[in-house]
């Protein structure tokens, strides 16, 4: 019997259309379109501004994509995850409601929280689940409405993050296709460096807080920079040595976007050809959770059976990571 492998067989996504360019950063805080791009690579993020709706309106329109593109019925997907830095609420859980959305009524669901690894994790959870044989059918959300925890005064901050979603479908494989191999890390040391401190159990929104503008994301960043460059660089290079891949084997590299520089210095670790990576950060800041599977979406025309993808992703905690991928399916 062929060993079984988690394949990804299908993608989907969304992204608000309200467009946060640069040039409207300008008249908010001390900055300007040259700064930015010059230290981050963003032309623009994406802004969900309607008043009530939150991460799950977004997983809820990209698992719609997916599943009007795949021509799926939601009644056999087997599991729901949604990847997320910025639930809907802090009890009730975002990947339930998504599930009951989109009509996933067969389903059980949760959501994963890793900062910006959340999508990254996902993907070993959601493989080790097909791998075992139990589910045959998973969706797999990352999704972030970011703009819910940013300060936009802070110009550390609100340059660099959007909001979105992405999505794909993990189904099993028996060609040996679909995830090869996982390098997976993470160090609470990192934890005073980036983080939205106020809001949860240890730190409880009070009037004074609200008031000192604590709520909003904090980020130290030239240590994130240094530990990203680092990290997401290194596991990069074990997971190819680890398994004996080349350069020049790799199709693609899919790093997560949280900022063009880092994305650059992790392939040229591997020395790999910038032609080889993907990068769309440009279009869409750092979206968290849902940079991995926009890139997925924005490529997958130029993606062919049999490529060989290597995924990256660093976050806050500090968590970082890095998973072998051979592609399943010509789009």
């Amino acid at each position: 019997m062929s060993k079984i492998t988690a394949a990804i067989t299908g993608v989907g996504a969304y992204v608000p259309e309200y467009r946060l360019t640069n040039q409207i950063l300008e008249t908010l805080v001390d900055t300007n379109d040259e700064w930015i791009t010059a230290r981050t690579g963003i032309k623009e993020r994406r802004i969900l501004k309607e008043e009530g709706k939150g991460t799950s309106f977004l997983a809820i329109e990209a698992a719609k994509d997916l599943i009007n593109k795949k021509g799926i019925d939601p009644k056999d997907i087997e599991l729901v995850i949604v990847a997320t830095a910025s639930p809907d609420m802090k009890a009730a859980s975002t990947a339930a409601y998504t599930a009951t959305e989109i009509g996933a009524t067969n389903a059980f669901s949760f959501d994963l929280e890793a900062a910006c690894s959340s999508f990254l994790f996902g993907m070993s959870v959601a493989s080790s689940y097909i791998e075992s044989g139990k589910y045959k059918n998973i969706l797999l959300i990352g999704a972030d409405k970011n703009s819910s925890f940013i300060n936009y005064k802070d110009r550390a901050t609100c340059i660099i993050f959007g909001d979105g979603a992405g999505a794909v479908l993990f189904e099993p494989n028996t060609e040996g296709l679909g995830v090869q191999d996982e390098l997976l890390r993470s160090d609470g040391n990192g934890r005073e460096f980036l983080q939205a401190t106020y809001g949860g159990s240890s730190y409880p929104i009070t009037a004074d807080t609200f008031n000192e503008s604590k709520h909003y994301l904090f980020q130290e960043g030239k240590t994130v920079f240094k530990n990203a460059v680092s990290n997401m660089a290194d596991v990069t290079e074990r997971i190819m040595k680890r398994n004996n891949i080349t350069n020049d084997d790799i199709a693609w590299l899919a790093a997560h976007q949280a900022n063009k520089r880092i994305i650059e210095a992790t392939a040229k670790r591997v020395s790999l050809d910038l032609a080889k990576v993907m990068m769309n950060i440009h279009k869409y800041g750092n979206t968290t959770s849902a940079t991995l599977p926009l890139l997925l979406n924005d490529y997958e025309s130029q993606l062919k059976k049999n490529d060989k993808v290597i995924f990256a992703a660093f976050g806050g905690g500090f968590t970082w990571g890095s998973i072998y991928l051979k592609w399943a399916y010509n789009s």
